[in-house]
């Protein structure tokens, strides 16, 4: 992983920090992505303290905020000289409906239409730098969401779990039809279930513990990392094994009108 370079949203805890972690160990440059710049840098030094790798360079952004997407993209690319591998894996649950500046639900902003917006913004560079990987941190709780387009965001009625679902669906949606789309391109596109992972994400939402966050990296650093996986695309990864995810998610129109609806509210149309 020397020459490889890696994009992880969300990495200054949780899951994101801990394949960071495994990553940079491999020898991989590693850019961590957050939202806070002290948290950020406090990251960046931990993981060169442990790690012994220089190569690990902050970003911040906050997801929510079309603005600063689109800002972070343009400084990945004027920043470096490739990009191998990005791992959408920033998310949030949000207990009550909030809105973003961009007037998105905050939930489907973060955890569906920020990695929608990124990942679009940087394909050129990752077919660049081909052959390349896009990873997206789903959930098994995409089998609870259910796509209600009158109802997507929580206007009529907000439920925080059915909010959290239905992102999680949408990450399987644009995984599959991305996938499609890029076949012959030299990217790769593949999505996961990191597993129950003890996170702060679980503990807000669920009140609950989980397992270790070594765990819940295992799967996404395999995805990252792998020579196995180099030309396998389109699919859904549990415990670092193809999984069959819903029926709904693997919906060919579902996917496609799921992807108009995505580049208008991301304003890409």
């Amino acid at each position: 992983m020397f020459d490889k370079t890696i994009l992880i949203t969300g990495s200054t805890d949780g899951i994101g920090k801990e394949s960071a972690l495994e990553l940079a160990g491999m020898g991989a440059t590693v850019l961590i992505h957050g939202r806070d710049t002290q948290k950020g840098l406090n990251t960046v030094d931990e993981l060169i303290k442990q790690t012994g790798n220089k190569k690990i360079f902050l970003h911040i952004a906050d997801l929510s905020s079309q603005f600063q997407i689109r800002r972070l993209a343009r400084e990945i690319i004027q920043n470096y000289n490739r990009l191998d591998v990005l791992i959408n894996n920033a998310g949030v649950y949000m207990k009550n409906r909030v809105l973003t500046e961009d007037n998105i639900e905050m939930t489907f902003a973060v955890n569906h239409l920020a990695p929608f917006l990124l990942t679009f913004l940087l394909l050129e560079f990752l077919m660049k730098s081909a052959p390349s990987r896009i990873i997206n941190i789903s959930s098994s709780l995409h089998q609870r969401g259910n796509v209600d387009l009158n109802n997507l965001q929580g206007e009529i009625l907000f439920n925080a779990y059915d909010s959290y679902s239905i992102s999680k669906l949408g990450n399987l949606l644009f995984s599959y039809e991305l996938a499609e789309r890029l076949s012959g391109t030299g990217i790769t596109v593949n999505a996961l279930h990191p597993g129950v992972i003890s996170t702060k994400l679980l503990h807000v939402a669920f009140n609950v513990g989980g397992d270790e966050l070594i765990k819940g990296a295992s799967t996404p650093v395999y995805l990252a990392s792998s020579a196995e996986l180099e030309n396998i695309t389109g699919k859904y990864f549990v415990k670092k094994e193809v999984a069959l995810s819903s029926e709904l998610s693997r919906h060919t129109r579902l996917r496609k009108e799921f992807w108009k609806l995505s580049e208008r509210l991301s304003g890409l149309d």
